[in-house]
């Protein structure tokens, strides 16, 4: 079994609630995680819970205690952790104990499972992963709206270079094509807009300034996802001449155009200008960093 598919069986059993937040089932996971018996399942979760006591979380607030009906034959009482019996005629309707489970408390239960098992050192890693983009998202949220500019910023600095290895790759060698290769991209995101057209709409020096300094965060967004998707899409696919190249930064441009669209969002040439370029802020950032050092 690969981590792939590992992956996508967490995925798989993975729950939401009315409120729409995300819970496992522990009897689930158990078999997920090749425990034959719930009483030495149970016993990895008790450790768990110490874990998470340990770590000043609230315990019932990861895991939440839940029972259910199964039907099943004769037996096996102690086994299945049984604690209410109803009479049937062949069978019996039998409550067994069950949690509710959160993903901090899926990742202290495999952090405590029995490591010689590849499903557990799969599991470490899936709910690790996953663990620390949930704190990444909480801690995005936290950001106010300068420091996500930069943040993302830096992010598309990254992403370009990675789109101009996959272009390069795609035979777009000179400065130029490489300009008509980034505005495919920008006329499929902004409506046929060209990186030139919405320089001049912002009122930007399109020689001097940079439209990516001038945009807020959601716009940084919008063609961070762009930027990403579509060397994603030219990698995979293969994409090996400027044509399909093109096409590709376009299509994917319009597809993120529409995604936003759908949502019922502000399409990226009607978002504001912000106050400030990231250079400035940037300015701001270090000088601010200087007077505390001297300080």
């Amino acid at each position: 079994m690969t981590e792939s598919k590992e992956n996508q069986t967490f995925e798989q059993i993975k729950h939401l609630n009315e409120n729409g937040a995300e819970f496992w089932l522990a009897r689930e996971l158990q078999t997920i995680l090749q425990y034959k018996e719930w009483r030495n399942f149970e016993r990895i979760i008790s450790t768990a819970k110490i874990a998470c006591k340990i770590s000043r979380h609230e315990v019932a607030d990861h895991f939440v205690e839940t029972d259910k009906m199964v039907e099943m034959a004769l037996g096996g009482k102690a086994k299945l952790g049984i604690v209410e019996l109803n009479n049937s005629e062949s069978k019996k309707l039998r409550k067994i104990k069950d949690y509710k489970l959160t993903r901090y408390a899926c990742y202290l239960i495999v952090m405590n499972g029995d490591p010689r098992k590849e499903v557990i050192a799969l599991g470490q890693t899936y709910f690790a992963v996953k663990t620390r983009q949930q704190e990444f998202n909480e801690l995005y949220a936290q950001l106010t709206e300068d420091d996500k500019r930069l943040f993302l910023r830096g992010d598309i600095k990254q992403k370009n270079m990675l789109l101009a290895e996959a272009a390069q790759k795609a035979g777009i060698i000179t400065s130029q094509e490489y300009a008509v290769f980034q505005d495919y991209g920008y006329k499929g995101l902004y409506n046929g807009e060209t990186a030139f057209d919405i320089a001049q709409r912002k009122g930007l020096d399109y020689e001097k300034q940079s439209i990516l300094d001038y945009m807020g965060s959601l716009e940084l967004a919008a063609n961070l996802f762009r930027i990403a998707q579509t060397e994603d899409v030219m990698r995979k696919n293969g994409v090996e001449n400027p044509q399909e190249a093109n096409a590709t930064h376009y299509r994917i441009g319009k597809i993120v155009r529409g995604a936003i669209e759908q949502a019922g969002g502000t399409m990226p040439e009607n978002l504001p200008l912000p106050d400030k370029s990231i250079k400035e802020i940037e300015y701001e950032k270090k000088k601010l960093l200087t007077e505390k050092k001297d300080g």
